[in-house]
């Protein structure tokens, strides 16, 4: 395999493990930025979009750090790139985990009490502390879920 062929493949795996939106710089502090970044939906860009329910659109802020080589100014368009398994994780805490801590208590609270309601109520009441685990740990989980700005060209 030649070299060129070789380092295209590398650039290609990178890519494919990233996650990549566009976005404008809204506030700027030292290396860390501020973005608004708009998720649409794969309809929301169609040309029939204004009769149709289907298509949305969600402006969010994202907090991100600046490459080191480039300086930023509020308003700037730029690219905000993550890992794919930042997007991965963040399902897992927020949605499987939480699954299984119902479904599991739901069990338990049925066996020890034999009582639906009680034991619904319970394992609901269990994602109170479960989320509240995950929000005293955001400063660590915020190490992990690190998202990168670049500049668009």
């Amino acid at each position: 395999m030649c070299k060129f062929a070789e380092i295209c493949n590398v650039h290609l795996a990178k890519m494919a493990n990233t996650i990549r939106h566009q976005g404008v710089v809204t506030g700027v502090n030292g290396s860390h930025l501020q973005v608004k970044i708009i998720q649409t939906s794969a309809c929301a860009a169609c040309s029939i979009k204004g009769h149709c329910t289907s298509a949305d659109t969600k402006e969010k802020l994202v907090e991100a750090l600046a490459d080191g080589t480039s300086s930023y100014e509020v308003g700037d368009k730029v690219w905000v790139t993550g890992e794919l398994s930042m997007g991965v994780m963040a399902v897992l805490y927020a949605f499987v985990l939480p699954f299984f801590v119902i479904l599991i208590s739901l069990f338990t609270c049925m066996s020890l009490w034999n009582d639906e309601l009680l034991a619904a109520l319970c394992s609901l009441a269990l994602l109170i502390p479960y989320y509240y685990v995950l929000w005293m740990n955001r400063t660590r989980l915020g190490r992990k879920f690190r998202f990168t700005v670049q500049p668009m060209n």
